[in-house]
């Protein structure tokens, strides 16, 4: 009932920019964290960021300074604007929501189907 659809991967220079967008839809009463990890080959999923629905962040050390996480709640939509890129934060990316719906007496985690960032030197 419930899905988060991303869109904004693709291939940047180091230095360059990227903007990932992830938007939720479905019977959505509430969203909570919304965040987004990232996944390189041979590694393990990390969370790059989150923010909670108040708007309050947190960063992976690795990206702070460089990358902004933001969300519009009338959209149910997160944004991650990743920005002075480096080869090392290629990975596919995925957004994770904590979501009340309907027919559910509690919040689900939902994820993405990911996107991949690839940047080169």
């Amino acid at each position: 009932q419930v899905q988060l659809v991303e869109s904004g991967g693709g291939l940047a220079q180091a230095g360059g920019s990227l903007r990932l967008s992830c938007a939720a839809s479905g019977r959505i009463i509430a969203i909570n964290a919304m965040d987004w990890y990232r996944q390189a080959p041979g590694k393990q999923r990390e969370l790059v960021a989150a923010i909670t629905s108040g708007g309050s962040t947190n960063y992976l050390d690795s990206v702070k300074g460089r990358f902004t996480i933001s969300r519009d709640n009338a959209k149910n939509t997160v944004y991650l604007q990743m920005n002075s890129l480096k080869p090392e934060d290629t990975a596919v990316y995925y957004c994770n929501a904590d979501i009340w719906s309907s027919g559910y007496s509690t919040t689900m985690s939902y994820w993405g189907q990911g996107t991949q960032v690839t940047v080169s030197s």
